[in-house]
């Protein structure tokens, strides 16, 4: 599955269960040059105080200009036109400003008093469910349940989700570059017309409400919205997405963690746990090295492309005991499912949120939920950024 002299080698087997690999690189290699899919390479970091310390590293930028001599930085981004705004392609004082003006949309306090829509949008989409007996759980309930959500907090019409859901596994997923590109071009123009609509007839969600900002004076550019539309939207499902799945084809392979979860009086520790352990988000995105950087006795050079593997940190055994296993008992301070530093994720809690209230209602609902077909035969999407399957086909028994 893995030739330690060039890294992992992306196979099916790798796709489905990465931790084997990570842990044979985190102990001999935990700081290595490795070929990536699409024929490019990239430093992989795996150590958890060495990850955790990078994504507060300043050596490591968002922005492939600054590994460029001033003189010599182009004044475009690396992805042309909105999408080269987005917040994690960005570093400080850009980075700052942009965060700034969303990061009240979710707030703790917010987020959770979204719990009552939540609740009900798990309810419309289980008693949908019920009334089939048989269904896909990524495509009819682990994605619509966020996308609904998110959809909602921008002001998105919810008609459009298939697309997004469609764009969003594209651009995330390894395939090809000029279907990347459509992709990405096709969210681009549809979130563009969406903006500019918004400017003639606002309403109080976000995208409005960041449209009414540019216009009060906080330089905001019509791309910058667009691209902030497009990371909230990706984001705003991906992760969420995954951990409900990821989570739910663990507790079907294991009865006693299916017991614990159906005693369990708040699956808060759960959901938590399973953030830690089930990797929804694999590798944060890329990270280029501003300078030559020493470190586990290998120097990654200037301008290399460089990943901090979350997968790999959350089960180091030098953070945490037996890591491989799921206990919702352990202490989880500072696992960096979120990432870490300027970077954490903005809607973090409302990922927990949803995945606690999404797992609840499933379990409580369906208590016997079974897999449709043999766990062996469940295929993984192939993706450097995030642990996701393609699909998982449940019977929804009482």
């Amino acid at each position: 599955m893995t030739d330690l002299a060039t890294g992992p080698v992306f196979i099916d087997a790798y796709w489905a269960d990465p931790y084997g690999t990570l842990s044979r690189l985190r102990e001999i290699a935990p700081v290595r040059e490795v070929d990536l899919p699409d024929g490019g390479s990239t430093w992989l970091i795996t150590r958890y105080a060495d990850v955790r310390a990078a994504f507060v590293d300043p050596r490591l930028a968002k922005d492939f200009r600054s590994t460029m001599p001033p003189e010599q930085r182009p004044a475009e981004p690396l992805i042309p036109g909105p999408a080269g705004h987005m917040l994690l392609l960005n570093d400080p004082p850009v980075h700052t400003r942009l965060r700034k003006l969303v990061v009240s949309t979710f707030t703790v306090r917010r987020i959770a008093a979204l719990r009552p829509a939540i609740e009900q949008i798990a309810a419309t989409l289980l008693d949908r469910a019920a009334e089939v007996g048989e269904v896909d759980l990524v495509n009819d309930y682990a994605v619509p349940l966020p996308m609904q959500v998110i959809c909602e907090l921008l002001g998105v019409p919810l008609d459009d989700r298939d697309a997004f859901a469609l764009w969003s596994r594209t651009m995330i997923d390894d395939t090809s570059q000029p279907e990347k590109h459509q992709a990405q071009a096709s969210l681009t123009a549809y979130l563009s017309e969406l903006v500019a609509a918004k400017r003639d007839a606002p309403d109080e969600a976000l995208l409005s409400a960041l449209t009414r900002a540019s216009e009060d004076g906080d330089a905001l550019s019509h791309d910058e919205i667009v691209a902030m539309g497009m990371i909230l939207l990706i984001a705003g499902h991906e992760t969420t997405s995954n951990l409900i799945v990821n989570s739910v084809h663990a507790i079907l392979r294991d009865d006693a963690l299916r017991e614990r979860v159906l005693a369990a009086d708040s699956l808060t520790p759960v959901v938590e746990e399973f953030l830690r352990w089930t990797s929804p988000v694999a590798n944060a995105p890329l990270r280029f090295a501003t300078e030559d950087i020493a470190m586990d006795g290998v120097t990654i050079p200037r301008g290399a492309l460089v990943t901090l593997s979350v997968a790999a940190a959350n089960r180091d055994p030098a953070r945490f005991d037996a890591p491989e296993l799921h206990d919702d008992g352990r202490d989880l301070t500072g696992h960096v499912a979120f990432g870490h530093g300027i970077h954490f994720c903005l809607g973090a809690s409302l990922a927990r949120l949803e995945g606690e209230i999404a797992l609840t209602a499933l379990f409580h609902r369906f208590p016997h939920l079974a897999p449709a077909v043999p766990l062996d035969e469940i295929v993984y999407r192939h993706s450097m950024l995030i642990h996701a399957l393609a699909a998982l086909p449940v019977r929804l028994s009482p």
